[in-house]
């Protein structure tokens, strides 16, 4: 196989783009509703028993999404994800407290039950809201940047050294925002260093195992779209939705 520079990447439409964003949407939206709701806890030999959010389970698949997203599409076209999934928390958050907000009827009996219980699973504070919203933002955006950064460092070889490498500096970031924000002078400064590292080790361990899909997702959409996107010249400004980057038409011989 070989490959002929293209550049700059005129905007143009892509095969799957639109469902690999609708999937990192979809898991992100879910991660952070339903996940929360429950804590888990998991017993390590000769650390003993730690207690996790069961959302941070699934939500490091978001993270191979923006994974994915940066490495064939570009980071331009991964911000743009990123704004839609800050755009859908904005939206279920704003839902959340309208619902919860809307006097329930009386006429109903099963109000009696069903509102505590929505109130228990999705009321929120608004600090931990926040704290969750900024995490992601700053989480993701630091993922893609690494990522686009390494491709060009590694010239487009070693895809897990930039999807591990990413993912350490994404998730770091996610964790140390999370956690201080929504628990500083709540929890105990030991009990609060002790769940970052495990739920930062965790996300990362998701990474890892996720690895070998993660290659052949992006093989597939490479050899499906026609691209590979480097982002020489990429404006990395959080801050717009332009589409840019530098994409190599994929020809086979």
């Amino acid at each position: 196989m070989t490959t002929t520079a293209v550049a700059p990447a005129p905007v143009r439409g892509f095969r799957y783009y639109d469902l690999m964003v609708g999937g990192m949407v979809a898991v992100l939206l879910s991660a952070n509703l339903i996940g929360p709701a429950k804590v888990g806890i998991v017993t390590l030999p000769w650390i003993g028993a730690l207690s996790f959010g069961a959302g941070n389970l699934f939500f490091p698949v978001s993270y191979i999404f923006g994974d994915v997203l940066t490495e064939v599409y570009g980071y331009a076209r991964a911000r743009r994800a990123i704004w839609a999934g800050f755009g859908g928390l904005a939206f279920a958050t704003l839902m959340t407290w309208a619902i919860l907000a809307m006097p329930a009827s009386p006429d109903e009996p099963f109000n009696a039950k069903l509102q505590p219980a929505l109130e228990i699973v999705f009321g929120n504070t608004g600090r931990i809201v926040a704290a969750s919203m900024l995490a992601y933002w700053l989480g993701d955006f630091a993922n893609s940047y690494v990522m686009a950064k390494m491709k060009i460092w590694t010239e487009g070889r070693h895809l897990w050294t930039r999807t591990i490498g990413s993912t350490i500096v994404g998730q770091g970031v996610d964790s140390l925002t999370f956690y201080p924000i929504a628990f500083l002078g709540i929890w105990e400064g030991q009990t609060l260093l002790k769940v970052i590292a495990f739920n930062w080790a965790m996300k990362i361990t998701v990474e890892v195992v996720f690895t070998p899909v993660t290659y052949a997702v992006v093989g597939f959409l490479k050899r499906r779209e026609g691209v590979d996107t480097y982002d020489r010249d990429t404006h990395f400004t959080p801050f717009s939705l332009r589409d840019e980057g530098q994409f190599q038409s994929m020809h086979r011989k």
